[in-house]
């Protein structure tokens, strides 16, 4: 079977892979759409892994079952997810799944990027899922980035706002890629007060206007100032941070009301470090800060559900889908976005 070999950023061509054989308690996947999510494109976090078959937001058709595999069957179109909690050990347990060990070390082979894979059995209990016939493959790879950024905003507690909460949340969201395209779209269905959006492209911020942003700012300006005058007086109540850059980083801690919370959603650059005057943006401003990863199961069911009912649409965020074979180029465009969004990879 064909794959895509990644090397680099610059270096991912097409190699021949055996088709993977499955166990008793496996299935193999036919698969039929694979998103490239900006972790794919993060050099310093693959480079002691390569030569390696990258993709984890896949959708596709099951082609063989193991004869003791109860729960799907050939033909099946179904959603998987590359890391799976053991839903019983102590952080499952206390709902951070996301920092089970059994997620760190789950993963599917050889990886979304290739014509096939294989579903280990823990893969198959726990995170994979059948597709509603009313969604297509390409809208089911977004079941990963969007249960990622529903877990995100329901631990930062924005969803509260559409449980009777009094007080309706200002939201920024720092970095209009993907992700944070994707941050607008749920924080407008979870009912936030205002939401406001930057980014240095054009292209993004017209995007983040055009899927729900109040208002958006060029981030070479001076983002408080502007988030103020944007809702009369007041910082944002939460700040989500979608973009890895130290400004970024800096630019949300300063654009944080008081009592509020930064979510941190994206990586940084591997040895970045933040110099934070203590006294300015914390002492007596009770600012929370916390950080949310990767997806839980029910998160992943949520998407699903919220896609499936068009409640948070992603089928106008595809900006280019290609196949196997050319994608170096759907690299080349989620490296230096210039007029994509969502680069889906059809093997």
């Amino acid at each position: 079977m064909r794959v895509a070999m990644y090397y680099s950023n610059s270096d991912i061509h097409l190699e021949d892979l055996p088709r993977p054989k499955i166990a008793d308690d496996e299935a193999l996947l036919q698969v039929e759409a694979s998103g490239i999510c900006g972790s794919d494109v993060m050099e310093w976090y693959r480079r002691d892994k390569v030569p390696l078959v990258l993709g984890h937001e896949v959708a596709g058709i099951i082609k063989e079952v193991g004869k003791k595999v109860k729960d799907f069957k050939v033909t099946d179109r179904v959603v998987a997810t590359h890391h799976v909690p053991c839903g019983e050990c102590e952080f499952c347990r206390d709902g951070h799944e996301t920092a089970c060990d059994l997620l760190r070390k789950t993963r599917f082979y050889p990886g979304g990027f290739s014509e096939f894979l294989r579903l280990p059995s823990v893969n198959l209990k726990l995170g994979t899922f059948r597709i509603p016939k009313n969604v297509s493959f390409e809208e089911a790879t977004f079941v990963e980035p969007l249960g990622c950024v529903l877990r995100g905003q329901r631990l930062a507690r924005l969803p509260a706002g559409r449980q009777g909460m009094k007080k309706r949340k200002r939201v920024l969201i720092v970095g209009s890629g993907m992700a944070g395209l994707l941050h607008i779209k749920a924080a407008r269905y979870f009912g936030a007060k205002t939401i406001a959006a930057t980014d240095i492209d054009s292209f993004r911020l017209k995007k983040a206007k055009e899927f729900g942003a109040d208002a958006v700012i060029d981030a070479k300006e001076d983002v408080p100032k502007k988030i103020l005058e944007a809702n009369d007086g007041r910082l944002a109540d939460l700040v989500i941070l979608c973009s890895g850059a130290q400004t970024a980083f800096e630019q949300g801690l300063r654009s944080v009301e008081r009592g509020g919370t930064v979510l941190i959603f994206t990586a940084a650059a591997k040895d970045a470090c933040l110099p934070v005057s203590t006294n300015e943006i914390f002492w007596r401003n009770e600012v929370s800060v916390m950080s949310s990863y990767a997806a839980s199961p029910r998160d992943l069911k949520e998407a699903l559900r919220l896609i499936a009912q068009k409640k948070i649409v992603v089928k106008d965020m595809i900006t280019h889908r290609l196949p196997l074979e050319e994608i170096q180029k759907g690299f080349d465009l989620v490296v230096r976005p210039r007029d994509s969004i969502k680069v889906i990879i059809e093997p």
